[in-house]
């Protein structure tokens, strides 16, 4: 593979997705998840060259993960598989109420938790455009925040596009420890992304409303705030002005992965040398696909798809 236009890194899990509640038994669907590689899979499908590296564990669901990324045109050639004994994560999902889903996570002394830098910093060849991270690898241990905050700081170093997803986990760490993890990563950080309650987190007053979380990101030295509102769309901060975005109507069915989905389109925009308005347009769509469709990446498109929500309703493609 030629040089990447993106390099991501972090854990990737082996997901099982309950059918009704846990407790009352049922089936279990086996797929995979994780942040980082759900949009890694989201730009290959979309035509970018990607690579994801992580750990694995020396398993059957690792084999599982690594085949999986590889199938969607994923380099995992710098991915690493763990022989000290620690297992590949998993996690659950299961869903409770119209789209609502309850997460449950079992990712402690995990093969991804013993990230290191060693396994991060020789994937950003020569070449790399965009560095994408998001705000879950620091959380899963003192390891992988070092390597989060080490890659940051070397791409930024190389020229590399760095771009950020907060991506809160409440279930993994408290809002003040990942404050205190992400304003350091932050300093080295071109483009980032939050949802409007995941501002604060990235800025040095807790209690920050949007628009100064917003003025105060700009003012260290970001030059994209991308702002998700969900359903109501997106708005993209610059120095210049702000720009927003409707969301597309679209029935919802599982919104697990959507804000991933989104991160991909923005960034599969950018590097098309899109505008904007452009990137925010098809960051939405690609959004749109992952809340029409169940799973976390399972109904991402392809380049030649994004066109179908322009279709009438009803319209058979022949």
């Amino acid at each position: 593979m030629t040089s990447p236009d993106v390099v991501t890194f972090g854990e990737t899990m082996a997901a099982l997705r309950a059918q009704g509640a846990l407790r009352l038994g049922g089936s279990l669907g086996l797929s995979v998840a994780g942040a980082e590689s759900n949009v890694a899979i989201g730009l290959a499908r979309l035509g970018h060259r990607v690579r994801w590296a992580g750990r694995v564990g020396a398993d059957e669901l690792g084999a599982l993960v690594l085949r999986t990324l590889r199938a969607e045109g994923v380099d995992t050639g710098h991915a690493v598989t763990d022989d000290t004994g620690r297992p590949t994560g998993l996690l659950l999902t299961e869903p409770r109420l119209g789209t609502l889903t309850r997460v449950s996570y079992y990712r402690a002394g995990s093969a991804g938790s013993a990230l290191a830098p060693d396994d991060v910093l020789p994937a950003l060849e020569p070449g790399t455009r965009v560095l994408h991270l998001t705000g879950i690898t620091p959380a899963l241990g003192p390891s992988a925040a070092e390597t989060v905050l080490s890659a940051a700081r070397t791409a930024r170093e190389r020229g590399i596009t760095v771009s950020l997803d907060v991506n809160h986990r409440s279930r993994l760490w408290t809002s003040d420890r990942a404050r205190t993890a992400l304003r350091p990563i932050l300093a080295h950080t071109d483009l980032l992304i939050a949802s409007e309650d995941e501002l604060p987190l990235v800025h040095e007053a807790p209690g920050a409303g949007e628009s100064d979380a917003v003025h105060g990101v700009l003012a260290a030295g970001v030059a994209e705030v991308v702002v998700k509102r969900g359903a109501r769309g997106a708005t993209v901060f610059t120095a210049v002005g702000s720009t927003d975005r409707a969301a597309r109507e679209v029935d919802a069915v599982d919104l697990v992965g959507a804000g991933d989905a989104f991160v991909a389109g923005y960034l599969s925009g950018l590097l098309d040398g899109m505008d904007i308005p452009a990137r925010l347009h098809r960051a939405v769509t690609t959004a749109a696909f992952a809340v029409a469709t169940r799973g976390d990446w399972e109904g991402l498109p392809t380049r030649d798809e994004l066109g179908l929500f322009d279709e009438p309703d009803g319209t058979t493609i022949r």
